[in-house]
């Protein structure tokens, strides 16, 4: 009966939309959507839509779609027989370390580490407590991210790296003398760099505030630079200072960009431990899609960039390299440390692996986003328990591919990873990373 009554509204109707498509001009033509949808993009049309009824910066999860890392065009080379693969898997190493010259190096049971992603400004305190559980069940770190250190996750994590950001929500030595290591957070990738925000008092609850450092009804504000920052002179003292206050390993965050090779040679200048180069594939919660499409270097090549001018300059040793970004796959991470990445960040992944199943209470009601954000209206639904199982699971499952991808091109370790381990489809990828082109035949 129903479907009847459905046939005799619709049809009509159907009727009536397909026959205009079939006579009318374009002005009075339906099918005009489609034409203005193949030239516009749907994703440009939709966010056009969003601005004009906000009129305000949109904020979109999880970074830009436009991924131009060329990952996929690079491959691992297995060694058979003029070079035997390892014997056993259970002779690759996966330990790396971060900082081995400071006084307190931060030792990591496996190269993949969890990225910057804060409590407030982004996710949830239940989804920062299951990152920081997760990742102590591998042997991992966490991060503070753009926030201060809530005590809940401090506990739960095994390695904590703090940023100390450019909101100053991470300034006191109780907080800091409690950390694995300090990142001085310059820049982002997602953000393009070093840019304001600003998170209203009217949206920070009293166990955020009092994690931040702020006052009642003061706003949560990320400036563009450090406070008491007027030079690239004023970044390398607050460095330094910090070297001289902590044992721990002290590095500096930057986003990838063509100035990449003006920015190391401030960072050079420091006692830095570490560096994270930032690519602008990576994500967060709340930057304007301008910044995360349009402003930055992709990660790939702000890695090689990085790495090629540290060689260069012979300090290579001196700095770890920490690779963020868009970093997706096991295969991704390998092609990171062999390309001269000491450990990779990640982000998004971690999120989506963490809450796994527990999102279908969510969607489709509402999108997968809303159970990881502080202010997702279903955050409260997050098992912190099921959240770090999958979460540390997700990991064991990269690692175990990673050792036998190491295995298969006979080496022992993920340390021992390099270039000549990596062969690609792309003549110009070939000559700009300094790795073979398939295409020519080894002699």
């Amino acid at each position: 009966m129903l479907s009847k009554l459905l046939y005799a509204i619709g049809n009509p109707l159907t009727d009536e939309a397909l026959e205009l498509m079939l006579t009318e001009d374009y002005p009075n033509n339906p099918f005009e959507v489609v034409t203005v949808a193949e030239k516009l993009g749907l994703r440009a049309i939709v966010e056009a839509m969003m601005r004009a009824q906000l009129g305000t910066p949109l904020q979109r999860p999880f970074g830009s779609p436009n991924v131009w890392s060329p990952w996929h065009k690079i491959f691992l080379n297995p060694r058979q027989l003029h070079h035997l693969p390892t014997p056993s898997v259970k002779e690759i190493d996966t330990e790396t370390v971060i900082g081995p010259r400071a006084k307190r190096p931060l030792t990591l049971s496996i190269p993949i580490m969890i990225t910057g992603m804060s409590y407030g400004g982004s996710l949830s305190l239940k989804l920062k407590m299951a990152l920081a559980k997760g990742s102590a069940m591998v042997g991992t770190s966490t991060n503070t991210g753009e926030s201060g250190l809530a005590p809940e996750t401090r506990a739960l994590a095994k390695y904590m790296v703090g940023q100390y950001n450019r909101g100053n929500f991470l300034r006191d030595h109780e907080a800091l003398s409690q950390l694995d290591a300090i990142e001085v957070q310059c820049g982002q990738g997602a953000f393009g760099g070093g840019v304001e925000s600003t998170m209203p008092a009217a949206g920070i609850d009293e166990h955020l505030r009092k994690t931040m450092g702020l006052k009642e009804g003061e706003d949560a504000v990320i400036y563009s630079r450090h406070a008491g920052t007027e030079t690239p002179e004023d970044v390398v003292r607050l460095v330094n200072d910090l070297k001289a206050r902590y044992d721990v390993p002290v590095g500096v965050k930057i986003a990838a960009s063509d100035f990449i090779e003006l920015d190391l040679e401030v960072i050079a200048c420091t006692k830095a431990d570490f560096i994270v180069i930032d690519g602008s594939e990576g994500g967060t919660a709340v930057a304007p899609p301008t910044l995360e499409d349009d402003v930055g270097l992709p990660t790939l090549y702000g890695l090689v960039r990085a790495t090629d001018w540290l060689n260069a300059q012979g300090i290579r040793d001196r700095l770890s390299v920490i690779a963020a970004g868009g970093l997706k796959t096991p295969g991704d991470f390998l092609k990171a440390l062999a390309l001269g990445a000491d450990a990779v960040y990640i982000g998004t992944m971690a999120v989506l692996a963490a809450i796994h199943t527990q999102v279908t209470q969510v969607v489709p009601k509402a999108a997968p986003a809303q159970m990881a954000l502080y202010t997702g209206r279903f955050a409260d639904k997050l098992d912190v328990e099921k959240a770090a199982s999958s979460l540390a699971k997700f990991l064991q499952s990269c690692v175990a591919e990673m050792k036998l991808a190491v295995q298969a091109v006979g080496k022992r370790s993920t340390r021992e990873l390099t270039r000549d381990d990596l062969v690609t489809v792309d003549k110009d990828l070939a000559e700009f990373a300094g790795i073979r082109y398939a295409g020519h035949r080894r002699e």
